[in-house]
């Protein structure tokens, strides 16, 4: 560099130090023009660049003086000169367009108020070494002082910074180790909620910089909101700010988070949808749900139970692509803990079961210490095949078929703790008997179910180290609420006619209900009797009444007639990858998709698409008359799931 240009230079750093002290005294009385935010934005950009030198440079100076003096050291002493005041001029380049920046709303704090001056000294010792590094007294000792120096502040400057772009304690994040959270103190908010701010929201929203002037930090600034409004409406996430904000379009300004930054997974955007459903509670905890809420069910999976982890198992874990041949939208199948070679199994829909869906299990028989086939039909014989299960702890029987005679089978099961039976047929006297082969049993629950109070009170006795779990009983001063009737009806599409089966899991219950879409009168309805066939597009709506209890909520069933199926079915434009169903027959296969936050809807029959239209073509071998067609559409606007804007249906005859 020549010396026109070093004097060029020299003087910017100059003025930069001049202009910083005057942004410096009068900060609070300055307003950034809009035409300098550009430049304030720059910041992150250009502080690589000095950050580089710097260090390049101190690295240097270190071993300046332990050099002896030769031709190319003092050519290289040249350019190192010249490279440190181009390294001060960016260093003070840079610090202005972050005061620049700071300006902006959004930042505040002590965070910032550190990484501000830890900058403003940084290029101070900097420029001011540049000046006296050729001087006399500047020696070995000086050079190194100042290295150390520099070098404390340019890693406060870069910490502070980090935690403004990213949040508290994001360089040293990977070395925290978290605190284990057990599902019995797992709080929804604290663990379930709190966590997805922290990761993908808090490097925005925090206290030392609130963008939009909203903090996700504290319950307070999470209840306030931000400049755009509340946050939430309480137990309505379709109308709520921050569920509108994520499912924006990722190239939409206002989509949060950012484009760019990570993203919220679906279980991430649900958990938020359902916790605003729920009333967003800070202080409610995941076991205080009831067993049937959606969040409750994702607790269960994203905590480890304590029994659970402090169980070690001396068997070994089932092979990965075992569990994955087994698992499909009826079964599933996880491990009780992190690094537990423990199974647990559930399995679902009534009208898929059949004893194979068991059978298959014993290819991980070692491994299942927990089994749920609740509202399953399970016979008897069945529990010749769950007493393979060797390893079996908890085992789930409500509302199945078997006896108390047919548990004498699980006699095997010698690490059999709880078993439930609630909703069964099985009597005193056979159940007594088989409890008697169960000798490491710990909890029965036998609510609703034939046994007597006293019968319940003579197992206690003969069994005191079983907790007897007898539930409700009615006597009339303690109504409780009927849950809605249910259907038997595996399709409720049928071509010419079909018989309308309701039924209830409470014994005695009154079925009243309409097919004319009026509401149910407790006493002027029709009562159910199984003799009702229909035969057109039906609404039904249906309550549960008993004497002692009170009314349940109202179910409505859909009946659609479909006399005419198309040949074939041509998808002509692609599906949405998570959303294909069974593909083109997924239109005419008679499976409707459920409206249930506890079944998804890419596991629910239900296709989608995103970014096209949805465009099918149906074929006719031969000609005919139609004249009505039926569509089942899904919203659901916390997920993403929208109706279509428009339905155009076009017809033609081959010529």
């Amino acid at each position: 560099m020549n010396k026109k240009w070093r004097g060029i230079v020299e003087q910017f750093v100059l003025i930069s130090a001049v202009f910083l002290v005057f942004l410096l005294a009068f900060e609070e009385q300055i307003v950034v023009p809009v035409w300098l935010q550009s430049f304030g934005r720059l910041h992150p950009l250009v502080l690589h660049f000095p950050i580089v030198l710097l260090v390049l440079l101190m690295a240097w100076e270190f071993f300046r003086f332990t050099r002896e003096a030769s031709p190319w050291i003092d050519t290289a002493e040249q350019w190192v000169s010249d490279a440190w005041i181009l390294g001060a001029a960016l260093t003070g380049l840079t610090t202005i367009f972050g005061l620049f920046l700071s300006k902006e709303s959004g930042y505040s704090g002590d965070t910032l108020f550190w990484h501000k001056w830890a900058a403003v000294t940084l290029f101070i010792v900097f420029s001011g070494t540049y000046w006296i590094r050729n001087l006399s007294f500047y020696q070995k000792l000086n050079s190194r002082l100042l290295i150390g120096l520099m070098s404390i502040l340019l890693i406060s400057t870069g910490h502070f910074g980090s935690e403004l772009t990213h949040g508290d304690g994001f360089v040293l994040e990977p070395f925290q180790q978290g605190k284990q959270v057990y599902l019995e103190d797992a709080i929804v908010f604290d663990h379930m909620v709190k966590p997805i701010f922290e990761k993908k929201c808090m490097s925005c929203h925090n206290p030392e910089k609130k963008k939009g002037d909203l903090d996700l930090s504290t319950k307070e600034g999470i209840l306030k909101g931000g400049k755009s409004g509340k946050l939430f409406v309480t137990g309505k996430p379709e109308i709520s700010l921050l569920l509108e904000r994520i499912h924006l379009p990722l190239e939409d300004k206002k989509h949060m988070p950012l484009s760019g930054q990570p993203q919220l997974t679906d279980e991430e955007k649900m958990i938020l949808a359902l916790w605003i459903k729920g009333n967003a509670t800070f202080t409610k905890k995941v076991l205080e749900l009831p067993a049937t809420d959606s969040l409750r069910i994702m607790g269960n999976t994203l905590f480890n139970s304590v029994q659970d982890e402090a169980t070690n198992y001396d068997f070994s874990e089932a092979s990965q692509e075992t569990i994955d041949e087994l698992t499909n939208e009826y079964r599933t199948i996880a491990t009780v803990a992190k690094n537990s070679p423990a199974l647990r199994v559930h399995i679902f829909n009534k009208s898929e079961f059949n004893s194979k869906k068991l059978e298959e299990l014993v290819a991980i028989k070692k491994q299942i210490v927990f089994l749920s086939v609740a509202k399953m039909p399970v016979k008897d014989s069945d529990l010749l095949t769950i007493a393979q299960f060797e390893n079996l702890e908890r085992l789930e029987l409500n509302f199945s078929n078997v006896t108390a005679k047919g548990l004498l089978a699980l006699k095997t099961l010698t690490h059999l703790k709880s078993i439930s039976l609630s909703g069964t047929q099985v009597n005193y006297r056979d159940l007594q008997i088989a409890m008697q082969g169960l000798k490491k049993l710990q909890a029965i629950y036998l609510w609703d179910t034939p046994l007597t109070a006293e019968d319940l009170k003579a197992l206690s006795t003969k069994f005191k180290s079983v907790q007897i779990i007898g539930g409700f009983k009615d006597d009339g001063k303690s109504p409780i609420k009927l849950n809605p009737p249910e259907l038997k009806n595996t399709s409720t599409i049928f071509d010419t006619k079909a018989p309308l089966t309701l039924f209830h899991t409470i014994k005695g219950v009154e079925i009243r209900y309409t097919m004319d879409g009026t509401p149910i009168d407790s006493s002027k309805s029709p009562i159910f009797n199984g003799n009702v066939t229909i035969n057109s597009n039906t609404r039904i709506r249906a309550r549960a009444f008993k004497t002692g209890w009170i009314g349940s909520d109202e179910a409505v069933f859909e009946y659609y007639k479909c006399a005419i199926t198309p040949d074939s079915v041509t998808v002509v434009l692609p599906l949405n990858r998570v959303h294909k169903a069974n593909g083109p027959k997924s239109f005419f296969d008679r499976n409707l998709g459920t409206f249930s936050a506890n079944a998804p809807a890419w596991a629910n029959f239900w296709t989608g698409v995103r970014n096209n239209d949805m465009e099918l073509n149906l074929n006719f071998k031969t000609p005919k008359t139609i004249s009505i067609v039926s569509l089942r559409i899904m919203e659901e606007l916390t997920t993403g799931i929208f109706p279509p804007q428009a339905i155009e249906i076009w017809g033609k005859t081959n010529a």
